[in-house]
């Protein structure tokens, strides 16, 4: 086996800011794996509010942990898990879910838990990974590391397009206001906040498309040698 390290592209910012997507056509580009680590703090949230456990209290989450038997599987060159032999689906992205998972990531256990899952996901070869602290927390040395930014207002209007397309409604006004919160909490934690991550670079993604963003992307990829 090589001890060569595996190459990580680290994508962060805040939610709706186009991350996933990017994220996930970037991977596809280069034909490496993809990896939402959202999905694990969604997972997180699913169990435990499957278990009746108060997201609210700290303790009692922590304490959820240990149950957890995680198992990841790469499916299509994108990183998917069970959780005690359950596939939670398209239940992450319930509205339940959505709305109790800031309070999950701000348990320090939770943050420390998932931060070792992700490291271990370089098992499945080189990694485009999103989320809001992986080029600051998770792999902070990779020197592969965006940041994608967008103003408010146009990442609610995203965020609200999503959700009249999954749900068949999507508030502007509320998403905005869901969104804003959103930010405060995941500026505002103690643990690992959402931060411009040292060295990363910063792409706003307002005026652009998807193709662009991936585009600037590989572009940098390829000026230092790990893209075709």
């Amino acid at each position: 086996m090589s001890n060569k390290p595996v190459t990580v592209v680290a994508i962060d910012g805040p939610a709706a800011s186009g991350k996933s997507t990017v994220a996930r056509a970037t991977a596809q580009a280069l034909g490496w794996v993809y990896v939402d680590s959202g999905a694990l703090y969604r997972g997180v949230t699913w169990k435990a509010l499957r278990e009746n456990v108060d997201t609210r209290k700290p303790a009692d989450v922590a304490a959820l942990l240990p149950q957890f038997a995680w198992e990841f599987f790469d499916d299509h060159r994108a990183i998917r898990f069970t959780i005690a032999g359950e596939d939670p689906g398209q239940q992450l992205r319930s509205e339940l879910v959505r709305e109790a998972v800031s309070d999950i990531a701000t348990v320090p256990e939770v943050r420390a838990f998932i931060v070792g899952e992700l490291r271990k996901m370089t098992e499945f070869g080189p990694l485009v990974m999103e989320g809001r602290d992986i080029g600051s927390v998770v792999f902070p040395d990779t020197p592969f590391k965006f940041y994608l930014d967008a103003n408010p207002v146009e990442r609610a209007r995203r965020r609200a397009a999503e959700l009249a397309q999954a749900e068949g409604r999507g508030d502007l006004d509320q998403v905005l206001s869901s969104l804003t919160r959103r930010d405060q909490k995941d500026s505002g934690r103690k643990t690992a906040p959402l931060q411009i991550p040292l060295g990363a670079r910063v792409i706003d993604s307002t005026q652009l498309q998807v193709a662009d963003v991936v585009a600037l992307i590989l572009g940098e990829l390829r000026r230092a040698g790990v893209a075709p």
